[in-house]
């Protein structure tokens, strides 16, 4: 199903789902309030972004710290491969939903609710900021303590009033803190109008770094060699370049053209580079063309090359990587690479990178113009926000990583 079609059936049906939901929630309380548990068998909810599940692992860390839960995941299943880079939840305790048409949608959403109360879910995250299936999710899973984000006086975006913990979406903070803040809900010693009332501190959402076996090590570095025979581990350094980002949201693309540039005057800095340029499978005929035009034997065509597990451990090996807003910056930050990414339909203070990650964004008065409150719908065509950025700019970013680089090689 497609994005928009998701949209009008998370409002149409959502609404009035949630609506009922609620009203019997009510009447049910006129005998009695369900008296709050301990969290011991907690759900988190994060459907869609294939990066969130990232961005969601410092709270997901602090609920197994801090409240000693058991805890399981449900997700898309086109987003499973990056829940499962970090580790942090058991492969058995993670329950995809397939949206691919409204059938199969149907027909999870019933297993999920017998598989939730076959594990004994008593309490649920809803991470989602203001999604009506997940509220619906949350409501019929059988928890009894129910953290989301809740709108409380904002106008629209209604989604029921089935929550325990409502908390407070705050968007002048990154997410990953508005994360956190849903677990600080469990952990309050009173009840609050609204959670979270603690601060959220920088060192709580730092992500633990992934190390690798040298077998993988030697296995990409294999892996390159096959694209480039020439290639030489120690000699040449890989500059990783991610110039798309889906379909989902073709207003975070920079100008291909300004990419085929600035990947020639990174060759032309340092004839030891090698430029490989990454993406999905589906995004190789495209990234194709963009090698081609670069007209450069170090230019390698890596896209649809990996698959997601293997990435981190390319980021490993790698120099550095100039990106668009996409899943890879967040997948680069479980690892040192040095990452340059260009905001512009979103902003780098919400939705940055948690890792060695360094923002490139105009800041144009209308940016960012994609937000949880349109649903990440933008009536922009003309992305100036990106066009503002220059390859001059970008390059002047991450010409002292390369400049390091050369130096390195003249001492030795």
């Amino acid at each position: 199903m497609n994005v928009d079609f998701m949209h009008a059936l998370d409002r149409w049906a959502g609404i009035p789902l949630t609506c009922l939901l609620t009203a019997a929630r009510r009447i049910r309380c006129l005998f009695g309030k369900q008296a709050p548990v301990p969290p011991r068998r907690l759900l988190f909810i994060k459907l869609s972004g294939i990066g969130a599940s990232i961005l969601a692992d410092p709270a997901m860390n602090k609920a197994r710290e801090k409240l000693a839960a058991e805890l399981f995941f449900v997700i898309f299943r086109k987003n499973r491969a990056s829940l499962d880079l970090l580790g942090t939840i058991r492969p058995s305790h993670v329950f995809t939903i397939r949206e691919g048409n409204l059938f199969a949608l149907a027909l999870d959403t019933v297993r999920f609710l017998f598989w939730s109360r076959r594990h004994k879910i008593d309490t649920v995250i809803d991470l989602e900021l203001f999604s009506r299936f997940t509220s619906l999710l949350s409501g019929l899973c059988g928890a009894k303590n129910r953290v989301g984000f809740s709108r409380f006086r904002s106008e629209g975006l209604y989604r029921g009033e089935l929550l325990t913990h409502r908390v407070a979406y705050n968007p002048y903070i990154h997410i990953a803190k508005n994360f956190v803040a849903q677990v600080n809900s469990l952990l309050a010693s009173e009840d609050e109008l609204p959670y979270s009332k603690q601060v959220v501190t920088d060192a709580e959402v730092k992500l633990p770094l992934m190390s690798y076996h040298e077998t993988e090590l030697v296995n990409m570095h294999e892996m390159v060699r096959r694209h480039y025979p020439r290639y030489e581990r120690g000699r040449h350094r890989l500059v990783l370049i991610n110039p798309c980002n889906g379909k989902a949201l073709p207003q975070r693309r920079w100008p291909p053209e300004r990419f085929i540039r600035l990947m020639q005057r990174i060759l032309a800095a340092d004839p030891e580079v090698l430029v490989l340029i990454t993406g999905a499978p589906a995004e190789h005929d495209e990234t194709a063309f963009i090698r081609s035009e670069v007209g450069s034997d170090r230019c390698l065509n890596f896209a649809g090359s990996l698959q997601l597990a293997q990435l981190p451990v390319l980021f490993t090996i790698a120099a550095l990587m100039v990106a668009c807003d996409s899943g890879a910056n967040h997948f680069s930050a479980i690892t040192n690479l040095p990452t340059f990414i260009l905001y512009g339909p979103e902003t780098p203070r919400l939705y940055g990178s948690l890792g060695n990650s360094t923002p490139i964004f105009a800041g144009l008065a209308c940016s960012p113009c994609v937000s949880a409150a349109n649903h990440r719908r933008t009536v922009c065509r003309d992305n100036k926000c990106l066009q503002a950025i220059s390859v001059d700019q970008v390059f002047a970013a991450i010409r002292p990583i390369l400049q390091s680089g050369w130096e390195e090689r003249q001492v030795r």
